[in-house]
């Protein structure tokens, strides 16, 4: 009998291929990137920002209410079989939007997209957890986010490319098809974690401590009971709503100015390119130097790129702004999972992740309903700079809230 052991060194090839299928799974937001908000005005004439940003509402809220979901279900019924039907799902996502004859058509295949997203991703994380050592869950958290946000990334700058030169649809679109083919056969190909996490369990936790808490308790926890729990999932959800805000504006902002949609594309690119290759470094240093520093730091450097970005009238300053704010973002992203598998219990850890990615990634769309009245209310730049303050706020939060050491 096999020794089952725990690292990643020890489980190097399945490590990999999970890295390789998240790379997948963030190309497949990528196709979109660039093309639906500007899709959304020329071709299905929306005048009004919230309604275009309306398709990032229907991404933000289904995704957050799968990652929710996704670890329980993970936990009950293991992390390869909710992987698979997570890509099958996204098959149905580029299919909608090339047959779409209707905005709300959009809106749907972007709920199917927050499935897969939620299933895909919440999965790829917790699976390279399950495989790594303690000390090694911000490497492993940094690498799947730079798999992922690097997959995001090529594929806005290569929709944004393909829309210049054909057409903003169906064209793109039809990559996301082989997208999804390569994801399901990745997904047949990996292998699962649940043994792992098994072994991890039996070696690492006192039969004398009940920590079984139920999904209530759990959701208690990690949202405001426990003072390092709750922080984090506020410093996700002030991240990804300045995400949300992101997706929808900068491509409308950008436009505005005079841009080109293969400069926007450019530039949209470049703020998850830059997020994805920092995730290489900050995961890693995290696992050096602890959490909270670079949570507190990455929250304002975030905040202040978006100040930069409103401030400046430069395509060179704009690049700028844009790699500052995918450094930010690239300081807390891998941390704050690293840190609620540093703080929750292997044996509802996955349920406490996908509670945390639950108001994470609502943010999503509350980030894009506020920027979508805002932005109807005053304008697109009032909107960035006033969403800026979010992030600025869980920073101080973090400050004071988060204690260390979280390792």
């Amino acid at each position: 009998m096999n020794q089952v052991k725990i690292g990643i060194k020890e489980n190097r090839m399945q490590f990999v291929l999970l890295v390789i299928t998240n790379l997948f799974v963030g190309s497949m937001v990528g196709i979109e990137r660039t093309i639906l908000p500007i899709l959304g005005e020329e071709q299905f004439g929306l005048a009004s920002t919230s309604a275009a940003l309306s398709f990032i509402v229907s991404f933000g809220f289904s995704k957050a209410i799968v990652n929710y979901f996704a670890g329980q279900i993970a936990d009950r019924f293991g992390r390869k079989k909710v992987l698979l039907i997570g890509w099958m799902i996204g098959l149905f996502v580029p299919v909608s939007i090339i047959f779409a004859h209707a905005w709300w058509v959009i809106v749907v295949a972007n709920i199917l997209l927050g499935i897969n997203q939620g299933l895909t991703w919440s999965m790829t994380v917790n699976m390279k957890i399950d495989l790594s050592k303690p000390n090694q869950r911000g490497t492993a958290v940094g690498l799947n986010e730079f798999a992922g946000y690097s997959g995001v990334a090529l594929f806005a700058a290569i929709s944004g490319y393909v829309a210049t030169f054909y057409s903003l649809r169906p064209d793109p679109f039809f990559i996301g098809i082989g997208i999804a083919i390569v994801g399901i056969i990745l997904s047949f190909i990996v292998k699962d974690t649940d043994h792992l996490l098994k072994t991890y369990i039996k070696d690492h936790t006192s039969p004398k401590h009940n920590n079984n808490f139920s999904s209530k308790e759990i959701f208690h926890l990690t949202t405001w009971k426990n003072s390092n729990l709750s922080t984090i999932s506020f410093s996700g959800l002030a991240t990804n709503l300045k995400d949300g805000m992101a997706w929808g504006l900068f491509p409308i902002f950008f436009t505005t100015v005079g841009l080109n949609v293969d400069e926007v594309g450019t530039i949209v690119a470049l703020y998850p390119a830059s997020w994805g290759v920092f995730q290489l470094f900050t995961g890693a240093l995290s696992d050096k130097i602890g959490r909270k520093s670079l949570i507190t730091y990455g929250m304002w450097t975030q905040a202040i790129a978006l100040w930069f970005i409103i401030a400046v009238n430069s395509y060179f300053l704009w690049i700028i702004g844009a790699i500052l704010l995918g450094l930010g973002t690239a300081m807390v992203y891998p941390t704050l999972q690293a840190a609620i598998g540093d703080v929750a219990d292997p044996r509802w850890r996955a349920s406490s992740m996908g509670v945390y990615r639950f108001w994470r990634d609502s943010g999503y769309a509350f980030g894009a309903l506020l920027a979508g009245f805002i932005a109807d209310l005053l304008g697109v730049t009032w909107a960035i700079g006033l969403v800026a303050l979010v992030p600025f706020i869980a920073g101080l939060l973090s400050r004071f809230r988060i204690h260390d050491p979280i390792k």
